[in-house]
């Protein structure tokens, strides 16, 4: 598992811009992702009752609307204890295998990083 220290700065602010949009909207999950140019999407859980999708799986759908080819990272804040198979597999669908995931808790402490794959 990777520390919080050991991360760079552009991670650290996939966490920080993940941990602000769960606050913001009052959500169970934050997520941002980063792209292929440095851009960010940042989105919270959407619960409505035609349309259930994560914060990732949204930060995901955001990056393919606006034109990412492909992502660096990602990032997930929320109180759980593990990355979702549905979150890593969208993630693998724009980013590949080896993107990772950074998984944090609301205090915005990384607890675990995996791999899309």
């Amino acid at each position: 598992m990777t520390q919080s220290t050991d991360l760079g700065p552009e991670d650290r602010k996939i966490i920080t811009l993940a941990r602000s949009a769960r606050a913001r909207n009052a959500v169970p999950e934050g997520a941002a992702v980063r792209d292929e140019t440095g851009r960010t999407y940042v989105a919270g859980t959407v619960a409505l009752d035609s349309l259930k999708l994560s914060a990732l799986q949204t930060a995901v759908a955001m990056a393919v609307a606006s034109g990412a080819q492909s992502l660096e990272a990602a990032a997930v804040v929320a109180d759980i204890d593990a990355v979702t198979d549905a979150d890593r597999a969208a993630v693998r669908d724009l980013g590949g295998a080896g993107t990772p995931v950074l998984l944090a808790g609301p205090d915005g402490t990384l607890r675990a990083t995996v791999q899309a794959g």
